[in-house]
């Protein structure tokens, strides 16, 4: 359980909580344990990690109608990308499984992983509280590669723009990293030739490269983007 915590930056003040969390059902079956199958804080997580999702792509995604939103929370939280998170941070090995489950590949079965997953936040959730569970969660949220259209099309429409004239260059630079590692934030700037025409900020490098290639698209007179 420890080794566990250290993976998820977080020690629990109730380890029945954790416990709960990674025990599936079969597990739960075979033993007649007494606090059951993780599949009531897998309800809650869901919630949870709905609430924060929709809270962090609102913030993020400022200039995004009610629709793009609601793809790109449907991307975060669907079973592929918990099935990723839960690969991420080895949670198959710490569950709780029944004999028949472990024996058919059931720490790696992405509806299982995904399940753990969504009960693991709530754990954080009823012992800490939403900071906690939103820490974690962003951990996760905030790196992820499922993005809009949108969002993935600021290099390639500057690049495009730029590629008009031949002797014009692009470069993107890291020029700053701050933060803990589970909240990291990095600064690109883009420059064109030797100019700074943008600069950005994000919770990863790809990120921030199109923040840059946005601001740098909207000094050059394309607001709508």
């Amino acid at each position: 359980m420890e080794e566990l915590e250290k993976k998820i930056n977080y020690t629990f003040r109730d380890r029945t909580l954790l416990e709960n969390a990674l025990t599936h059902s079969s597990y739960a079956n075979e033993t007649g344990i007494a606090y059951g199958s993780n599949e009531r804080l897998e309800f809650l997580g869901d919630s949870v990690l709905g609430f924060v999702t929709a809270e962090y792509l609102y913030a993020v995604m400022a200039d995004s109608p009610e629709g793009e939103m609601t793809k790109r929370r449907a991307a975060e939280v669907c079973e592929k990308a918990l099935h990723k998170y839960a690969l991420s941070i080895g949670l198959g090995e710490y569950l709780r499984l029944g004999k028949g489950e472990a024996h058919t590949g059931g720490r790696n079965r992405p509806s299982i992983l995904a399940d753990a997953f969504e009960s693991l936040i709530a754990a954080i959730y009823l012992d800490g509280g939403i900071e906690p569970a939103r820490t974690f969660i962003l951990r996760f949220i905030g790196d992820n590669t499922f993005v809009t259209d949108k969002m993935t099309d600021y290099k390639t429409m500057l690049q495009e723009i730029i590629q008009k004239n031949p002797e014009e260059h692009l470069d993107y630079l890291l020029v700053g990293e701050s933060g803990p590692a589970h909240d990291r934030r990095f600064e690109v700037e883009v420059h064109l030739n030797s100019n700074i025409i943008g600069i950005g900020v994000g919770k990863s490098k790809k990120k921030a490269e199109q923040s840059a290639a946005r601001e740098a698209l909207q000094l050059m007179g394309y607001k709508e983007v």
